[in-house]
């Protein structure tokens, strides 16, 4: 076991480049997985559901989400050339584009779909490979009100699982019954219990231990249904342009959109995970971060897979555990590629009940919001002007969350940009941020500044 040496701040028990030992790093690479792996196939599986897809092309759908999200979360922790943040960054299928390409899916086909995403990338790509003109927009205001975000708004969602539907209310006459909460307690206290009470594995494999046996109890509780692990084959291949790809102006011009704001949600992700360990993120880790991102979108198009993006969870999993190492994320993406090309194995991860998911992941996603009040307490004075553009842009993101019938009588592309409470909320911060006068300089630094540099620069 090797660690290195943690500035004060840091609370990490293993850092960036520790390299825990293999019977600590196999399970904590499983819990960073078993946190994003219902998410990770939740949009391949919308959508094939809304077009209408047979089994065989669902089924396709869900390999292909597992292997790139695998491999791109690979490239994060190890990265090829300039594409990478060498940061234990895990990537998976982004529920950022959900919307605007079911509506694109509706109004033509997979082909544009796969088409749009990939020119769409482009963007993220420039934006990355050029971060140095661009990451004035991506201060610590912008980027702690982003993070902060994403864990308000993706709490609802957690609730939803707890209670046993992630659908919502609508989705099961057994929502919140007192079996899936009772469930999602369970796994609830005993993750909470184990990460505070316990240390060495108990402690920073918590996540996993409480899902197991959540999962577990859910057997013996008959929840769990194994069909779709009878159903999978044993091996199965990529198929590149399987559905074909074609392009279309508008579709493009939508997603492009989304990808923009993707980068912002990515540039969010990487400060939460780098502020853990007690330092800013550099620049080359920021935009090496966004390559990855961008390009593992484009490849995905390819293959069959929607656009990648950083998980928020992992985010709040890394915050939860104090691990930081990004040979985890290595591990937990090899795993990834071994659930795509044995489809059974990909099964059997699936069938993890709503509430067992649920009792770990609200847990996770209210540690983001914490990653983000972080980097909002370290790194930006509250003077009234920041706290001003705080406030506005929480209230923004935070209402269409709570009330996305705000936006019912926009046009479709506005519904699917603005409806989103993280994309809302962020791009109203970054705005402000821009067009708001600064305070006069205190101690010789703005408002926005801190007593370190905003992202360091590269050594």
């Amino acid at each position: 076991m090797t660690q290195s040496n943690k500035p004060r701040q840091s609370n990490v028990i293993y850092d960036i480049e520790d390299k825990p030992p293999l019977g600590e790093a196999v399970p904590l690479g499983l819990q960073h997985v078993l946190a994003m792996v219902l998410g990770n196939v939740a949009v391949p599986l919308i959508i094939a559901s809304t077009v209408g897809l047979a089994t065989g092309n669902t089924i396709f759908l869900v390999q292909m989400a597992f292997i790139v999200a695998g491999v791109a979360s690979l490239i994060q922790a190890y990265p090829l050339g300039p594409i990478g943040g060498q940061v234990p960054v895990m990537m998976g299928t982004s529920f950022a584009f959900l919307g605007t390409l079911l509506l694109i899916a509706d109004q033509s086909s997979l082909a544009v779909v796969f088409g749009a995403a990939l020119v769409g990338s482009m963007v993220q790509i420039f934006i990355g490979s050029f971060y140095e003109h661009f990451k004035f927009l991506f201060p610590p205001l912008v980027n702690g009100i982003v993070v902060m975000l994403i864990g308000l708004t993706l709490i609802q969602t957690g609730i939803d699982y707890a209670a046993g539907a992630s659908g919502g209310p609508e989705a099961t006459a057994n929502y919140a019954s007192l079996v899936n909460l009772g469930l999602a307690t369970l796994v609830f206290l005993v993750t909470l219990v184990l990460n505070q009470f316990f240390r060495g594995i108990l402690r920073i494999a918590s996540v996993f231990f409480g899902i197991l046996i959540g999962y577990i109890t859910a057997v013996f509780l008959g929840m769990v249904d194994f069909t779709p692990v009878a159903q999978a084959g044993w091996i199965a291949l990529p198929n590149p342009l399987r559905f074909g790809i074609a392009f279309d102006p508008s579709a493009i011009l939508a997603v492009s959109a989304v990808y923009l704001i993707v980068s912002m949600e990515t540039v969010g992700n990487i400060s939460a995970i780098v502020s853990e360990t007690g330092r800013n993120a550099t620049t080359s880790e920021v935009r090496g971060g966004l390559l990855a991102d961008g390009v593992m979108s484009g490849i995905a198009a390819i293959f069959g897979a929607f656009p990648n993006t950083s998980f928020g969870q992992n985010v709040g999993l890394i915050s939860f555990t104090g691990v930081a190492s990004r040979h985890v994320v290595g591990i937990a993406g090899g795993f990834l590629i071994v659930f795509g090309f044995v489809p059974k194995v990909g099964a059997l991860v699936t069938t993890l009940p709503d509430p067992v998911l649920g009792g770990a992941t609200t847990i996770l996603f209210a540690m983001i919001f914490t990653s983000g009040l972080n980097i909002i307490h370290k790194e930006v004075v509250l003077t009234n002007r920041n706290t001003t553009i705080i406030a506005v842009a929480v209230a923004l993101g935070l209402g269409v969350t709570f009330r996305p019938e705000l936006t019912a009588n926009f046009p479709e592309t506005i519904q699917t940009l603005f409806g989103s409470g993280v994309v809302l909320g962020g791009l109203s911060g970054l705005v402000l941020n821009l067009v708001v006068p600064r305070d006069a300089p205190i101690n010789g630094l703005s408002d926005t500044e801190t007593a370190v540099q905003e992202v360091s620069d590269d050594d």
